[in-house]
């Protein structure tokens, strides 16, 4: 049932505070109703229109009110995949529509819930904290779609020509295997979720991963020890960020505080993530540059005439 329902790797916050309840509820649903992942992602929605609702009274009863919904919203929109998933009716549409509810809930409960408290207080900064939460949503998951698709490109290339390398030698050498847990990390660590429907380009190894893990030798141990109770690597991506926002922020009612210091943190790993991926990127081209020579080199040596060219017949003079 799991194995099913649940991705091979999620957000820590997903992982234990949301899978124990989300995954029994699928099977319930997929068992006894006829409720599609469609009507659950609507049902989510609307959820987070209703913690919009409580965010933007303002007053602490009602973000507590509106933090507990909100976390309910977020349960449902993970149960329209994993029930996708169980039963076979996930669609492109039903993908499409799930990536933009999500956008649409946290724009509309960010300005409910900084529209509150400035209500409340006339303070101009939650206006200005408004904003930043919704820029800061968009660059994330604009920047994981195009760091996704930066890898696959890298990952298609390197196939390419460690193909047409091993074409031209009789050695036939590809690029170092990787591990389970580097396969695992580099299939999903630039997205929250599935952010396309391409398939993942199987990954080359440790050839795009070389100079970070030289430079952070303890990334290794920490990072298999995250895969192997599903957690992804990125700690603070922007999963966590809206559940500090909208859950612990109003709950402790630190709304600024908490917002800026969950802010900052996703920024932070943004930075580390752009970082590795200067790394991969000169890795990649180190490596395309050896293939590159490698091919050069045999175009420019062919291979010494043998058999046929030997047996041909010679010519004899009279």
């Amino acid at each position: 049932m799991r194995s099913r329902t649940e991705k091979k790797r999620d957000a820590w916050w997903t992982v234990l505070l949301v899978d124990p309840v989300a995954t029994p509820l699928v099977r319930w649903t997929a068992m006894w109703t006829r409720i599609t992942p469609n009507q659950i992602t609507w049902a989510a929605l609307l959820l987070g229109l209703g913690a919009a609702a409580c965010f933007v009274q303002g007053e602490w009863q009602w973000l507590v009110i509106g933090a507990v919904v909100y976390h309910v919203s977020f349960i449902f929109d993970c149960m329209d995949g994993k029930l996708a998933r169980l039963t076979g009716k996930g669609s492109e549409f039903g993908g499409w529509l799930d990536y933009i509810f999500d956008r649409i809930r946290v724009l509309i409960c960010a300005v409910a819930l900084m529209g509150g408290q400035y209500e409340q207080t006339g303070n101009v900064a939650f206006v200005w904290l408004a904003v930043a939460v919704v820029f800061l949503d968009a660059l994330r998951y604009l920047d994981a779609l195009q760091i996704f698709k930066v890898r696959q490109a890298m990952r298609t290339k390197l196939q390419a020509a460690a193909n047409e390398a091993a074409a031209v030698t009789s050695e036939g050498t590809t690029p170092a295997q990787p591990t389970a847990a580097q396969r695992a990390e580099e299939e999903d660590e630039a997205s929250d979720e599935a952010l396309t429907g391409e398939p993942v380009v199987p990954a080359l190894g440790k050839v795009t991963q070389e100079s970070f893990l030289r430079r952070f030798t303890r990334y290794s141990r920490i990072r298999d020890f995250l895969i192997s109770h599903r957690i992804r690597t990125h700690l603070i991506s922007g999963i966590e960020f809206q559940m500090a926002v909208f859950i612990i922020a109003p709950l402790t009612n630190a709304i600024m505080g908490v917002t800026i210091g969950a802010g900052i943190g996703l920024l932070l790993f943004e930075l580390a993530i752009i970082y590795k991926l200067m790394l991969s990127t000169r890795d990649f081209e180190r490596v395309m540059a050896r293939y590159r020579r490698t091919i050069d080199g045999a175009g420019s040596n062919p291979a010494v005439p043998s058999q046929t060219d030997a047996s041909a017949p010679m010519s004899t003079s009279a």
